[in-house]
């Protein structure tokens, strides 16, 4: 997979880059992510892994652009409202980078479609605003056996993890999955969603371009990234704290005796919710 002298110019400053260079250019150049949302996460997730040269991106989102959306969902503009996201977000990856092919659903994630949109990629990001669609990508990436970075902001806070439960440690434990980390979801009406609180514009971009950072390593291979670790970031104080967290034997995806084999269980959530 050569590059042209135009690509080589455009990736110089990876290709310079000793823990990146050429062969790492290339792994980005192969590889495909998915991106759930397009939104105030998934924004500067779409933008950085487009300027990085990922080859394929798979956007899903079934949402359209407003007027509120624009303080801090940086790839749309004024004249998108109204427009479906992901034709938004195509014409902006196209204008950054024309050597990046997107693949547009305009549909929501869900248990009918979450397997084979998991299946078709090398990693997963999820910027998704609920907890429901939060658990079925992580389900599905667990069963999928593929890397999924998962982001979640609150008003003036946000966190940030890789999770690779399909993997063992260095220890040879198995890594934690999402259920290892929060077992059970909040109660409903107990997490007031961002057009009731608010949230501040450029946390999205810290927290998106972080999730985007970490897809990069993870598809290049460098550094440590977020496995079995929870980064914590308060705007308020700036403080940036890392809290550490292990594979749970009980947790009934990946535990010892799981209860979970397929998406079965947010099927059925999802119709009692309707």
């Amino acid at each position: 997979m050569a590059f042209s002298s135009e690509e080589i110019e455009r990736y110089a400053r990876h290709i310079v880059l000793r823990d990146v260079g050429g062969p790492g250019q290339q792994k980005l150049k192969a590889a495909s992510v998915l991106v759930v949302g397009a939104g105030g996460l998934g924004a500067p997730v779409l933008l950085y892994l487009a300027a990085a040269g990922v080859g394929r991106l798979v956007l899903v989102d079934d949402d359209e652009v407003s007027l509120s959306n624009l303080q801090r969902q940086v790839i749309h503009r004024t004249p998108d409202i109204g427009r479906p996201k992901v034709e938004s977000a195509r014409n902006f990856v196209k204008a950054l980078n024309p050597h990046v092919e997107m693949e547009l659903h305009r549909t929501r994630l869900d248990a009918s479609n979450a397997m084979a949109l998991v299946s078709s990629v090398d990693v997963v990001v999820d910027g998704s605003d609920n907890f429901s669609t939060r658990y079925l990508v992580s389900d599905a990436c667990a069963l999928a056996k593929r890397p999924l970075v998962t982001a979640a902001l609150g008003t003036f806070d946000a966190t940030l993890t890789t999770l690779r439960p399909h993997e063992v440690g260095p220890d040879g434990t198995p890594n934690p999955s999402y259920r290892c980390l929060f077992p059970e979801p909040p109660p409903p009406g107990t997490v007031a969603p961002c057009a009731e609180a608010g949230i501040l514009g450029a946390l999205a971009g810290v927290a998106g371009s972080l999730a985007a950072l970490e897809v990069i390593r993870a598809i290049v291979g460098f550094g440590e990234g977020l496995v079995g670790k929870l980064l914590m970031i308060d705007a308020l104080s700036m403080r940036f704290e890392t809290l550490s967290y292990a594979y749970d034997p009980e947790n009934p995806l990946t535990g010892t005796v799981p209860t979970i084999s397929d998406l079965s269980e947010h099927a059925r959530d999802a119709e009692t919710a309707h």
